[in-house]
Order: C-alpha cells, then sequence, then structure tokens
C-alpha cells in the first residue's frame, strides 16, 4: 500500500505554523529560498518568530514585516548585494535580536539537531570574537590531547532547534521525497533533519519514478520521512537564484533593494508586489518584467 500523499498548499502550510515558534529556512544567501511561503508568512499574523537561516532575502522580508523577534545567522547577503537591507534596517533600529556564528559553526549546530546531540565540537570560530559577541558559548578540552600546544581547545556548538523548518527544492513528489538539480545541496537536508517537522515547497511535483528521470539517485536530497508536507509552487523561489529552473532575478533584487532606502518606496514596493496572494505576486511580477521591455 502506498504512502498517503502529502501535498499541501500555502496557506495551510502557514496555518499550521504558530507565533513564537523557531522557523528554519533553507538555501543560501539569495538563492533556492522558499520564497513564496515566506510571503505567506509575511501576509499572516504570525509574530515573534526566531529565524535560523542562511540568511537572505527570506530574513530580509521577515523583519521588514516585524514577524522576526530574532536571527540566528552567519550572514544575511543577497549575494550580489553584500549585505540584505532590511535586514540591516531592522539590526540598526534595534528591532531584532542576532545571534552571529561563523559559517562553519552554523553549519554543526545544525549537525548537532539533526543527530539529538546537545553539542559538537568543532575549531572554528576560535581566534575570532565569536566568543565574545557569544558569551552563552563554552569551549571543551578534546580528551585525546594533553596540552594547549596540541590545539585541544574547541568550541561546543548548541544544537539549532527548530519547531519547523521550510526548504524550496527542484523537485518533489506527493509523498516528500525531494530533489535539487542545481550545483549546491546547501544545507537543506541538515534542515530537513533539525527541525520538528519539514515544509518543502518546489518547482514541479513529479511521480516518484520520474524523479530519477530529472537527475542522477545522489540529487535525491530529502527524505519522505523528514517532510511533513509539499506544495507546489512553480517560481516560488523567485527572486532568488533557483537553477536549472530559472536564475537570480537580479532587476527585481535591485528593486526589493532600492525599497529598503525609504519608507515611500517601500510602501509602494508593497502594495505593487506583496498585497495579494502567491498569484497576485507572480502576475505583478510579470506585469513588471512587460513594463520592463
Amino acid at each position: 500500500m502506498s504512502a498517503p500523499g502529502k501535498v499541501m498548499d500555502i496557506d495551510e502550510v502557514v496555518g499550521s505554523l504558530e507565533s513564537g515558534m523557531t522557523i528554519g529556512i533553507g538555501g543560501w544567501g539569495s538563492r533556492r529560498k522558499p520564497m513564496a511561503l515566506v510571503r505567506a508568512i509575511c501576509r499572516s499574523d504570525l509574530t515573534d518568530l526566531t529565524v535560523v537561516s542562511y540568511g537572505g532575502p527570506d530574513v530580509g522580508l521577515l523583519c521588514a514585516y516585524g514577524k522576526a523577534k530574532a536571527v540566528v545567522a552567519p550572514f544575511v547577503t543577497l549575494d550580489s548585494v553584500p549585505l540584505e537591507p532590511h535586514f540591516r534596517a531592522a539590526r540598526q533600529a534595534g528591532a531584532v535580536a542576532f545571534t552571529e556564528y561563523d559559517e562553519g559553526m552554523f553549519m554543526f549546530g545544525l549537525y548537532a539537531a539533526a543527530h539529538r546531540l546537545p553539542f559538537l565540537p568543532t575549531p572554528a570560530g576560535l581566534g575570532s570574537d565569536v566568543l565574545k559577541v557569544n558569551p552563552h558559548l563554552r569551549t571543551v578540552r578534546s580528551p585525546y590531547h594533553d596540552g594547549p600546544e596540541d590545539g585541544g581547545e574547541l568550541i561546543a556548538v548548541p544544537p539549532l532547534k527548530m519547531d519547523a523548518a521550510l526548504v524550496h527544492m527542484n523537485r518533489a513528489d506527493r509523498r516528500g521525497n525531494a530533489q535539487y538539480l542545481g550545483p549546491d545541496p546547501y544545507m537543506d537536508d541538515l534542515f530537513a533533519k533539525a527541525a520538528g517537522r519539514t515544509y518543502v515547497s518546489c518547482e514541479r511535483i513529479v511521480e516518484t519514478a520520474g524523479l530519477l528521470k530529472e537527475g542522477p539517485l545522489q540529487s535525491l536530497l530529502i527524505s519522505r520521512s523528514h517532510v511533513a508536507g509539499v506544495v507546489e509552487t512553480p517560481g516560488g523561489a523567485h527572486f532568488t537564484l533557483g537553477e536549472p529552473d530559472h536564475g537570480r532575478d537580479e532587476r527585481f533584487q535591485r528593486l526589493y533593494v532600492e525599497s529598503a532606502s525609504d519608507p515611500e518606496k517601500w510602501a509602494a514596493f508593497r502594495d505593487r508586489f506583496l498585497s495579494g496572494d502567491e498569484a497576485a505576486y507572480q502576475a505583478a511580477v510579470r506585469a513588471w518584467r512587460e513594463g520592463e521591455r
């Protein structure tokens, strides 16, 4: 007997979340972010979220809408724009708390949560100010080294526990097996394993047998055992990179960046692109592209 399908719509996913949750968001910077789900959170009544992310416009939008009370990240960037402007504005205004880890430390925090460990040791971050800006962190000594000259001191990274994770994949089946087709899996599988439950948005839902026609076995990144729901959202990563389905929409990203420069521009951007549901957003983007041409 086949497993029941886990297909949901965007509103069902967001409706399953609660204010005050810790939400992990996959992708990396401005690359393969589950933006359709993020936009839906912005339209919702959810508040006081702690966001765990290799941050990009997902973090920026949630800060701009006042949904995030805290952010845990190694960076918040748009890649071609070094610092996410809405996140910067929120930080400068003191609107969100920020826990900043080294990239490697962040990864080990995901590993620790995925494997249900109390911490994982790593040399990443040693010699930097990471311990000064994160006074809750502790160091441990390796039991296999005797003296300080042996390099036995390590940072004990606590698990990055999440109530739910949101990731965007290129393909998925109805049961939640999910596939990436681009050059980089990022850490989406770790988010899926580390969270209490995971929701996958994807460019297209295909039959299970069709996944192997789309890409090699190694591209099957996320197992259905870690997935609570899957949502078909064509263009759901826009404006971030979603190759090979689509590149980053750099012109639209610049428009987004410009919207952070003053309240009137942000209000105009919100009214034009973010005031309706996902279908309205995609239609507004198409209309904007036609106007640009």
